[in-house]
């Protein structure tokens, strides 16, 4: 599981946003467990990149007429590995059965270089107001999907 945390004085982290709260109490409380920590490319801009997935899905999920998902942390996570695929930021892999799939690529600091970052966040706009607003002129949405980035 991967978890975004903020580091506090005296050298506790705590998450980032209460959409992982769910997830996390799975674990007991008292037992030891390992971690590897990354830096997150630019917390703030990481932050709004979520916020505007979480926009976006809201936005989806409410024009589906009876919406239910057993497990909404999945559906938000399929969602935005989509809406990355259909701004064009994946690879296409080939299954041991023989079958092609489009996987979404990861959005870490790690996995993705500073140039092509940038161009990803430009693209999931245009792939928002195409695929999820349905290429809306409604100018109070765009400017909502403007002030993400």
């Amino acid at each position: 599981m991967q978890f975004d945390l903020v580091k506090h004085p005296g050298g506790v982290f705590a998450l980032a946003d209460d959409i992982d709260l769910p997830r996390i109490n799975r674990f007991k409380t008292g037992l030891t467990y390992t971690a590897e920590i990354k830096l997150t490319r630019n917390p703030l801009f990481h932050k709004k990149m979520f916020a505007f997935f979480a926009f976006c899905f809201e936005y989806w999920a409410a024009d589906k007429a009876g919406y239910e998902c057993s497990d909404e942390y999945t559906q938000k996570e399929e969602f935005r590995k989509n809406l990355t695929i259909l701004a064009g930021f994946s690879d296409v892999v080939t299954t041991i059965k023989g079958e092609v799939r489009v996987r979404a690529k990861s959005l870490s600091y790690a996995n993705m270089k500073a140039d092509e970052f940038e161009r990803c966040y430009r693209s999931m706009i245009n792939a928002a107001i195409k695929h999820v607003f349905a290429n809306t002129k409604d100018q109070s949405i765009l400017n909502r999907l403007q002030a993400f980035f």
